[in-house]
C-alpha cells in the first residue's frame, strides 16, 4: 500500500475501505509454508473484512506461531484434526453476529489486493446471487488457470473448469457457474446456514460441490467473478494425487450424487453414475491405486443408507425446479474423464 509498512495487529488502514459484513475464514492444517503469505495478503486487501478467523486443525508444524504473529487474526486452535468441513462450520458458527457474508480462503491461496473488493462489488451489482467464485490461478505457473468454478456432470463426475489451461478471453467473463471452489469463495451466511453448512461426514474434498448443489436445490445461484483473483497451490498439505485425496474425493463424489440429484434425474442418470464409478476403479487400478479406489467405493456404498436419510431432508426442502437444475448441470456427451483426478487436487 504505497510502500507503507503493514501493521499485523491492525486490519484497518486510512486508505482501506471497510466492508463490515464479511468474515474471512481460513481452515489450516500444517500450512506453515504458506500461512504468512496468505495472511499478509488478507491484511493488504483494499476492502478490509470485519474479522479474519484461522481455525487450526492441530497442526504439528509452526502454524500456530505464525498466526500469533498476526494479533488481529482470531485463532481457533483445535486439539485434533476436524477436517475442512467441520472446521469451517465451527469457524463460521463463531463468527461475529454482524457477519452477513463468509469468505473462505485456503492457507495455500494468495489473493490479489482487490480480491475482496471485487467480490463485494459483485454482491452489490448482482443481488440475485447468493454465492460467488473467484478466478483461481496456478501459484506455481501464474499464466495457467487453476479453476474458474466447479462443473457437475449429470453422471456425477466433477471437475474444475479451466484447470491446467492457459488463460484465455473466456475466463475473464462474468458468468453463472454451478458452484465455487472452496479454496476461495464467498457465501451468504444466511444461505449457508439454511443449507446446514458443510456436510461433516465428508471431512474434506467435494464438500464445496455438495454445499453448492444443496444451495442450488434451495433456489440459490452462483456467479463467477473473474476480477477476484487468487493464486492457488492446491493439495499443498494433503498431496496432489495422494491416496488420501483419491479416497476422500471419490467416496464423497458418490455421496454427493445420492444426496442431491433430484427427482427423476436420480434414476435416469444412475446407470451413468454406476458406469463412472466402474471407470474410476479401472482408471486408478491401471495406475497402481486399485486398493485405495476400491476401498473408497466400498466405503461410499456402506454410507449410502446414511446419505439416503439426508437425501430425504434435502429433497423435501427443494425449491428449485427440475428445469433449473437441468440448466445448471453439465450434459456433454463425452464428459472429461481425463479430469477424474484433477478435481481433487
Amino acid at each position: 500500500m504505497d510502500g507503507q509498512e503493514i501493521d499485523k495487529g491492525n486490519l484497518s488502514y486510512p486508505r482501506q475501505k471497510i466492508w463490515p459484513k464479511v468474515t474471512v475464514v481460513i481452515v489450516n492444517w500444517n500450512g506453515e509454508r504458506f500461512l504468512e503469505r496468505c495472511l499478509s495478503a488478507v491484511l493488504t486487501q483494499t476492502v478490509a473484512p470485519l474479522e479474519t478467523i484461522v481455525l487450526d486443525n492441530a497442526s504439528s508444524d509452526k502454524s500456530l506461531d505464525i498466526v500469533r504473529d498476526f494479533p488481529s487474526v482470531r485463532l481457533l486452535a483445535q486439539d485434533k484434526n476436524l477436517g475442512f468441513a467441520r472446521g469451517n462450520n465451527l469457524a463460521i458458527k463463531s463468527a461475529s453476529e454482524n457477519t452477513e457474508w463468509i469468505a473462505l480462503l485456503n492457507p495455500d491461496a494468495f489473493p490479489e489486493p482487490d480480491w475482496l473488493e471485487a467480490l463485494t462489488d459483485a454482491v452489490r451489482m448482482h443481488p440475485e446471487y447468493k454465492f460467488f467464485g473467484s478466478r483461481l490461478m496456478n501459484a506455481n505457473q501464474p499464466s495457467m488457470i487453476d479453476g474458474t468454478g466447479d462443473i457437475n456432470h449429470i453422471s456425477g463426475l466433477l471437475w474444475r473448469d479451466g484447470h491446467e489451461n492457459e488463460a484465455n478471453a473466456s475466463m475473464f467473463k462474468t458468468k453463472e457457474i454451478f458452484s465455487p471452489c472452496g479454496a476461495a469463495a464467498l457465501y451468504s451466511k444466511e444461505a449457508f446456514v439454511e443449507a446446514n453448512g458443510f456436510d461433516e461426514d465428508y471431512f474434506c474434498y467435494v464438500e464445496d460441490v455438495d454445499l453448492g448443489f444443496r444451495l442450488r436445490l434451495l433456489g440459490y445461484r452462483c456467479l463467477y467473478v473473474p476480477e477476484s483473483v487468487v493464486y492457488h497451490i492446491g493439495s499443498a498439505t494433503t498431496g496432489d494425487g495422494s491416496d488420501f485425496s483419491i479416497y476422500q474425493g471419490h467416496r464423497n463424489l458418490v455421496w454427493t450424487y445420492f444426496k442431491n440429484m433430484p427427482g427423476a434425474f436420480f434414476w435416469l442418470f444412475l446407470p451413468l453414475h454406476i458406469l463412472l464409478n466402474f471407470f474410476s476403479i479401472i482408471w486408478f487400478g491401471l495406475r497402481g491405486k486399485f486398493s485405495v479406489i476400491l476401498r473408497s467405493k466400498v466405503d461410499a456404498f456402506r454410507g449410502i443408507p446414511c446419505m439416503w436419510n439426508k437425501r430425504r431432508a434435502i429433497q423435501k426442502k427443494r425449491k428449485a425446479s427440475l428445469k433449473d437444475i437441468w440448466r445448471a448441470l453439465d450434459k456433454s456427451i463425452l464428459p472429461r474423464f481425463t479430469k477424474i483426478r484433477n478435481r481433487f487436487s
